[in-house]
């Protein structure tokens, strides 16, 4: 298996999406009053330290970010909490950050430094609802296979924080949102559901999807989604028109960062998409076609050839094993590509973490699914049953970053020489 270029690749991807240098080159005007600096998300912690390293003047703030993912600054709070699903840590933050921000004035500034992850990180339920109630509501979504735009539409309905919410709090002070975008397409109103941001979904919509993806919600929940309570602030609110939105990472630029790498490497790179998303099992089997028919006919694309792809699967559980999407993408990949030669591959979480396990994601090859029945597992049977973490680390290929300080999602390299 080819590992060397395959972790430079992904190396590279995770350091153009590092914020250090992206928030120094998006800094907002300065205000005549105060700096205040809120924010969630895996990679708030280290967009807080880079704001605060390159802001000249005063400022205060709380950041929250996900447990083992902080950074220390000297200005900023920075708070830890639980994800994929929200804990009493994060409701008490959000609740804080609401504090910090009420009150400003015209003169002020918020800066809102945001990133994957949110969601979670930010709990807070409206009227009627509790965090036992949103906890279970985030259960059922990660649980469902329905896509980052719906969960979030659907979340935005019970929260008192997300959707723009936020920002609608802290006016009349002007909103400067900064973005490390994790979602498909780069929409920053989808990416940690848009604290800051307008909801542009309507609530009937958020019910068609609760139907579609048969959710069982809690009945407080049930309730508000059948009402009209807790309305969303419109995008055209005129609080909301001296406010800023930028986007300083994606994954398309980190796509096309490891394309030049590979490039300089004498290997030419081919990005699929950035935003692709779907069943992880189903994506692999496209990527898998592809992949042989590179290597058996030398198209679409020549060999030597590294195929880059970005964006965020999903995955349904049907069974009750270990494993993020990275993982069941490339277990389903490995079983597609078994014993064919000359391939490689790489897919992994950019922020360090694929779902809830300590593996960033994997690598597979052609005789991964040789190597896993040597093992004594079933390569069928794990992706049956979900379990694709424990069938890569049973052979040693699960790759394990720990946190990257970043997140711009998905990132698959596929290798064929």
């Amino acid at each position: 298996m080819d590992r060397s270029l395959l972790d430079a690749l992904f190396a590279r991807a995770v350091a153009k999406a590092q914020p250090a240098l992206a928030v120094r080159l998006n800094l907002p005007p300065k205000p005549r009053g105060r700096t205040v600096v809120v924010g969630a998300g895996k990679a708030s912690a280290q967009m807080a330290q880079a704001f605060e390293a390159a802001w000249d003047g005063p400022l205060s703030g709380l950041v929250v970010t996900r447990y083992g993912y902080g950074a220390t600054c000297r200005q900023i709070e920075i708070v830890e909490a639980a994800h994929p699903v929200p804990d009493e840590a994060g409701y008490l933050a959000a609740r804080r950050i609401m504090e910090t921000v009420s009150g400003l004035s015209a003169n002020d500034l918020v800066v809102a430094l945001i990133s994957g992850g949110g969601s979670a990180l930010l709990p807070a339920p409206a009227l009627g609802l509790t965090l036992e109630d949103e906890q279970a509501i985030n259960r059922q979504l990660l649980a469902s296979g329905a896509p980052i735009g719906v969960m979030n539409l659907i979340r935005n309905q019970f929260s008192t924080i997300k959707g723009g919410r936020l920002a609608a709090h802290a006016g009349p002070a002007r909103v400067a949102t900064l973005v490390v975008s994790d979602v498909p397409g780069d929409d920053p109103a989808v990416v940690a559901s848009g604290p800051t941001i307008a909801l542009t979904g309507t609530r009937e919509l958020a019910r068609k999807y609760a139907t579609l993806y048969r959710l069982a919600l809690p009945p407080a929940a049930a309730a508000l989604l059948e009402g009209d309570g807790n309305p969303a602030p419109l995008a055209d609110a005129p609080g909301f028109a001296a406010n800023t939105v930028r986007t300083i990472a994606s994954a398309a630029l980190s796509l096309e960062s490891a394309a030049d790498l590979a490039r300089s490497q004498g290997v030419e790179a081919a990005i699929l998409s950035d935003s692709i998303e779907g069943e992880a099992r189903d994506v692999a089997q496209v990527h898998a076609a592809i992949a042989r028919e590179i290597s058996a006919r030398n198209r679409p694309f020549r060999k030597p050839v590294v195929v880059l792809s970005g964006g965020e699967t999903t995955v349904t559980l049907r069974g009750k094993g270990r494993g993020g999407r990275n993982a069941e993408f490339l277990l389903a990949f490995a079983i597609a590509i078994d014993g064919t030669e000359g391939i490689s591959a790489l897919a992994a979480d950019t922020d360090g973490i694929d779902g809830s396990e300590d593996n960033a994601g994997a690598y597979a090859d052609g005789t991964t699914a040789t190597r896993l029945r040597k093992a004594g597992i079933d390569p069928l049977g794990a992706l049956a049953n979900n379990d694709a973490y424990s069938a890569f680390a049973a052979i040693g290929d699960l790759l394990v970053t720990g946190p990257t300080g970043t997140n711009v999602n998905d990132f698959r390299a596929i290798l064929i020489r």
